[in-house]
């Protein structure tokens, strides 16, 4: 099957979605559709038809209909069905992906692999990001990640891959200049905050988990200035929506460039 130049790869998995929401950030017709097993039922739900469904087919409610090119995967393997997915698409020549439904639902242990997946496609040399309709989460590996026009979002790094990374932030509230970042320590990561239109996270060492958290009612406003009543649901959210819906724009990422 011929990939078509430029194209994406969005990934579809089994953990369930709060709306279609993340169907509007990441438009499937933009895409080259993969499901993974049960992923195939949100799919149907949402109404997005897949290129290709993929799985061992214990967890979906039904399978897809002959029309649809399937691939049947042994019940007892070594990756899981998301990761399968991920290494067909690979074979079919995609080095981007858009993972939904790999975070939530009650495998707390299938939101871990799926980190490892986005591991996985960063050590192939590929980008990826995996989102809910909130959240967004990146591997970045001795390189930067450039967020624009997302002021106000929340934001928050670990390492990944080692016990430690060297951090240098721009543009966060909480600045950090090549700052080494340890597992366990009591210098953590979590709830930064995008204070310009324009930050910078920059991995000078090592490799780091970049987690992106938008929440609806965060929308328009800055940790130096915030709304004391929650902004109406308006233009002002749907320009929020439509910049965060091409992530590959806005979320620029620099591989192995620090």
């Amino acid at each position: 099957m011929a990939v078509i130049k430029d194209k994406k790869c969005m990934i579809i998995g089994a953990a369930p979605l709060a709306s279609g929401a993340v169907f509007e950030e990441f438009d499937p017709k933009e895409h080259y559709v993969i499901c993974a097993d049960a992923g195939y039922d949100t799919a149907v739900q949402y109404g997005v038809r897949p290129d290709l469904v993929i799985g061992d087919f214990d967890s979906a409610a039904k399978r897809p209909p002959e029309t649809i090119r399937t691939i049947k995967l042994p019940v007892e393997k070594d990756v899981t069905d998301m990761m399968g997915a991920v290494m067909v698409g690979q074979k079919l020549g995609y080095k981007t992906f858009v993972l939904i439904g790999g975070l939530g639902g009650d495998r707390f242990d299938h939101s871990m692999a799926n980190l490892d997946v986005l591991l996985y496609i960063s050590k192939h040399g590929g980008s990826a990001v995996l989102c809910t309709e909130d959240t967004k989460v990146f591997v970045v590996r001795c390189g930067r990640i450039v967020l624009t026009e997302l002021k106000g979002a929340t934001v928050s790094v670990f390492p990944f891959d080692g016990s430690s990374c060297n951090l240098t932030y721009e543009g966060l509230q909480y600045p950090l200049e090549k700052k080494d970042l340890t597992a366990g320590s009591s210098l953590m990561g979590v709830s930064n905050c995008i204070i310009s239109d324009r930050a910078e996270i920059r991995v000078n060492i090592g490799c780091a988990l970049v987690i992106v958290y938008t929440p609806k009612g965060y929308a328009g406003r800055t940790a130096a200035k915030r709304d004391s009543k929650p902004p109406a649901r308006n233009g002002r959210q749907k320009r929020y929506r439509k910049i965060i819906r091409n992530q590959m724009m806005h979320l620029r990422i620099y591989w192995n460039d620090p």
